[in-house]
């Protein structure tokens, strides 16, 4: 492939280094599925992204995500991101504020707000939906939450393309404090294909509502730093049980902290049950890429 641009950005944040890093490759024109993969493995993030024209009339561009280990069909950090390099570089223009993004799991669309380093991207999720309500002490679950005081709202699992497991903790000092057993979340994740668990907790910040704390355990343990597609599954979730923060449907949520990042993630759900996941993204790296 001749070089192309390529761009890192940290997505979720406002200054380098806060938020969740995404690699974009603006065009992708001519790339095959496994070069795609080969450059994703090499990059080592979280995703890299890969735009295409747009394959209908109706949609604006075509994205691609890829994970070190395999192609993602949706994820909420890569498509704020990649919808942030694309309106930075002047290649595509909001209509009434709307973007529209084809992926794998369909046409999204990302609502624009604001201009250069106040501007705000947020995506309309996939809709998620609740699979079980369990409890605390549910075999599946005890090992993963031992040691921690759970909150006012029941274990759920929830499938919003991917699934996760969420679980309310008693306050925001208890999430943070908390240490992960990785044996159990790793246990819990391949024995119910899952994710892992998302554990939160309200917060009286006068910046964010929610704090948030998402455990990877499958295919490799990890924690997310800022998870979009996880937390607008715990919106449809606190949705689900008129539990939501505020009384608008708009609210924020921390996550990273704990390892080493400070990211907010702006979350709405409409008049309509939609979840719109979003929030700003800096640019770190710009220039190209010589595959």
């Amino acid at each position: 492939m001749p070089a192309c641009p390529y761009v890192q950005l940290d997505v979720f944040a406002d200054r380098p280094g806060a938020g969740n890093p995404l690699a974009v490759v603006p065009d992708a024109t001519g790339l095959n599925d496994a070069t795609m993969q080969a450059i994703a493995r090499w990059t080592r993030l979280p995703e890299t992204t890969f735009v295409f024209p747009s394959p209908t009339p109706t949609a604006d561009y075509a994205v691609r995500i890829f994970s070190p280990r395999r192609e993602v069909p949706f994820a909420g950090h890569p498509s704020v991101g990649t919808a942030h390099v694309l309106l930075d570089r002047g290649l595509v223009t909001p209509r009434e504020g709307i973007l529209v993004q084809s992926c794998a799991v369909g046409e999204l669309p990302l609502r624009v707000d604001g201009e250069g380093a106040k501007r705000t991207v947020a995506v309309r999720t996939p809709r998620a939906s609740v699979v079980e309500v369990a409890d605390a002490a549910d075999p599946r679950l005890r090992d993963a939450l031992a040691g921690l005081v759970t909150g006012a709202l029941p274990p759920a699992l929830m499938d919003g393309g991917r699934r996760w497991w969420l679980a309310e903790l008693r306050d925001e000092a208890e999430l943070r404090s908390a240490t992960p057993d990785w044996a159990a979340v790793t246990a819990l994740a391949e024995a119910t294909g899952t994710m892992g668990l998302c554990v939160f907790a309200r917060s009286d910040d006068p910046v964010y509502y929610l704090a948030v704390r998402a455990w990877v355990g499958s295919p490799a343990p990890f924690e997310d730093v800022a998870s979009g597609a996880a937390n607008a599954t715990l919106a449809a979730w606190l949705a689900e049980r008129d539990a939501l923060p505020g009384d608008t449907g708009f609210y924020r949520i921390s996550q990273g902290r704990e390892v080493g990042h400070d990211a907010i993630i702006e979350l709405r759900v409409d008049e309509e049950g939609e979840v719109w996941s979003g929030g700003r993204a800096r640019s770190v790296v710009s220039g190209t890429i010589d595959w």
